[in-house]
C-alpha cells in the first residue's frame, strides 16, 4: 500500500481516528471524504470525515 494514499478520518461523536486508503483518481475533485464506519467504541456506524492531521487528546 502506497503511504500517498493513505488518509486518516476522524469522528467527532466517537473521538475516534482510522486510517485508510483513498482513491486518488475516483476522488479526485472531492474536498474532504466523509464515510460511514463502524466505531469499535460506540460499536455502531458513524460518520468518519477526512482530516489533515491527528487531533491531540485534552
Amino acid at each position: 500500500m502506497s503511504q500517498d494514499n493513505l488518509i486518516t478520518l476522524y469522528s467527532k461523536k466517537a473521538d475516534e481516528h482510522v486510517v485508510t486508503s483513498r482513491n486518488k483518481k475516483k476522488f479526485a475533485n472531492a474536498d474532504k471524504l466523509s464515510l460511514m464506519k463502524f466505531s469499535k467504541k460506540l460499536r455502531k456506524r458513524v460518520e468518519f470525515t477526512e482530516t489533515k492531521k491527528m487531533h491531540k487528546k485534552k
